[in-house]
């Protein structure tokens, strides 16, 4: 088992991978709307902070030598169960004909403020 940070340089930001690869599955920590060169936080709409989650984990599995279509499971955290259909929309926009298994969970708020958290399951 080996963190991606052995893989890539890719940092977190506390005491965790950024995803971890064990026997050809690449499971990724939850992904908030940060640059992932800067590191700055990047609040806007749920529909930008989305886009972005979505485009870390895509970062982050390919880094792993995996893609975004193999992509078996995703997690999505969102701070009001309003902001559903507004996250899958760009979704579905992100992954087209492509459906991995998913649940939204509606929480009461998240880290740092921002509108969701994004983890994902990968075979490589």
């Amino acid at each position: 088992m080996k963190s991606i940070f052995e893989v890539e340089n890719l940092k977190s930001n506390g005491h965790y991978a950024l995803a971890t690869v064990h026997d050809d599955i690449v499971y990724v920590s939850g992904q908030f709307s940060i640059d992932p060169e800067t590191r700055e936080r990047k609040y806007g709409s749920v529909e930008e902070e989305t886009i972005q989650a979505l485009n870390n984990i895509e970062m982050i599995v390919e880094a792993a030598g995996s893609k975004k279509e193999q992509i078996l499971r995703m997690t999505l955290y969102i701070p009001d169960v309003e902001l559903w259909d507004r996250v899958d929309a760009v979704y579905k926009e992100f992954f087209g004909e492509y459906k991995p298994a998913r649940t939204v969970v509606p929480t009461n708020k998240l880290h740092f403020g921002f509108k969701i958290e994004v983890d994902a399951i990968a075979y490589i």
